[in-house]
Formats: C-alpha cells, structure tokens, sequence
C-alpha cells in the first residue's frame, strides 16, 4: 500500500471527486478525515470506508471559517498522532455571465474556492513543517489554466489556486513537503448536474463537446492522480499543476 498509516484530510471528501478521493486514499492505507459542511454526508462517507475495509472519521467543516478549520486538522493531528496529507477539494460554484454577478457572488466564490484551500493548507503545514513532511494536493480546475465561459469569478479563484501552490511549493520544498494542483475538466459530479446540466443545459452540453476523449470526466477519473501525488511516488515532484480533463486543456 502507497499510504499505509498516513494521515490524510480531505475537505469536500464526502461528495463527488472528494469522496472518490477519501476511498481511494483509504484503499491505499491511509487514515482518512473526511471533511465536509454535510456533515450527515461526512459520517456516511467514513462509514462507507469503514464498511470496505479502511479506517475513516467524519470531520464536519465549514472551510471558510478559519478558526473551525485550525481546530479540525489540529484535532485530527492530535488523534492520530500525525498529520501528513491534506486534499484541498471543497468548492462550489453557480454558472453566470460576470456582468450578472454580485459583489455578495465574488465573495462566496472566493471564500469557499480560494480562502478555504489558503486556511486549510496554513493549518496543515504548522503540523508538517515540524514533520519535515507532508504532502498537499490542492483541487483547481482547467477553468483556472485558460478561462471558461460562465465561470469568471471560479477561473480566477482556481487560477489563483495554481499560483499558490507554486509559491507554497517554494517556500516548503526545504521542509521535504510537496506541494502540488490537480486541474479536473469538466466533470460529472453532483454539483455539475445541479448547476450546470439543470439550470444552463446548453453551456453544460458545450463543455462536454469541446472534450478531445469525447465525454465529461468522473471522480475516478481523478482520484489516481491525486494518490500518485499524495505518495513517494511523487517525491521529486513539487509545484506542478496536472490536467485530468480527456485533453481539454494540453499546456
């Protein structure tokens, strides 16, 4: 097992690429915290890898506030006596053209997708700077590489994520912590049929043609990279940003 006894958190990890990445995490061997603002969708996930076999504790959070955020990973380190992954995934985002967006939508798209990854990584790297080790992989998107229609304020959330990762990565790389991006493409998760397929059909089916591998992505489709980089597999690897999108975006 790649991640045997590694502790690993996974905001956003009870829906969606979150989820697939708190199972495939914990099929690896880590111990998983799986943390969501759902928190009964949290404890179903843990129970959920308990049941096949891994070890997992449902950590409800709310990533935007920051104090909940150094309790939780603090809480987590203290439980299992170590701390070495952490998954940036949680994030959300609503379709719009940017001139019908409001000052209230730029904040929300920006708490939730870029503070909420910049408080949980703070929190993470007090605990892994001590260790002299850890692994971050932060979930940005295709949009944040080269723009995507209906998503100005998520783009440059996510492209600010990219930019992040790579400073991280240079400031912690003496520390032997990896810091790294994942950018999924458009991708068939429960918040992509809810307010993409539903609400805008049009632009969802859009997404879905400009797709070179010809359909729109899974979970699983980006949970293997995620423990690849999670893993010594990648321990020469730091400050990169991945595509996982059937070739949509090839930069």
């Amino acid at each position: 097992m790649k991640l045997k006894d590694r502790v690993a958190f996974v905001t956003g990890g009870a829906s969606g690429i979150g989820l697939a990445i708190s199972h495939a995490l914990a099929r690896e061997g880590a111990r998983v915290a799986v943390a969501d603002i759902d928190a009964a969708s949290a404890r179903r996930a843990a129970a959920e890898i308990q049941a096949a076999g891994g070890n997992a504790v449902a950590q409800p959070l709310d990533v935007t506030d920051v104090t909940a955020v150094d309790s939780s990973i603090d809480g987590v380190a203290a439980h299992w006596k170590g701390f070495h992954v952490l998954v940036n995934c949680a994030g959300w985002d609503r379709p719009m053209p940017f001139v019908e967006t409001t000052p209230e939508f730029w904040d929300r798209i920006l708490a939730v997708n870029l503070r909420g990854p910049l408080a949980c990584t703070r929190a993470a790297l007090r605990h892994m700077i001590r260790a002299e080790y850890g692994k971050i992989v932060t979930i940005a998107s295709d949009a944040g590489r080269v723009g995507s229609t209906g998503e100005a304020v998520y783009s440059a959330a996510k492209g600010g994520l990219i930019a992040f990762t790579k400073t991280v990565a240079r400031e912690v790389a003496r520390h032997r912590i990896n810091v790294n991006c994942v950018c999924p493409g458009p991708s068939d998760t429960p918040l992509f049929r809810k307010e993409f397929a539903q609400k805008s059909p049009k632009l969802a089916d859009s997404l879905t043609r400009v797709i070179p591998w010809g359909r729109l992505g899974v979970p699983d489709d980006v949970a293997p990279a995620v423990v690849f980089l999670a893993s010594d597999d990648a321990g020469f690897i730091t400050g990169q940003t991945l595509s996982v999108s059937g070739g949509l975006t090839m930069v």
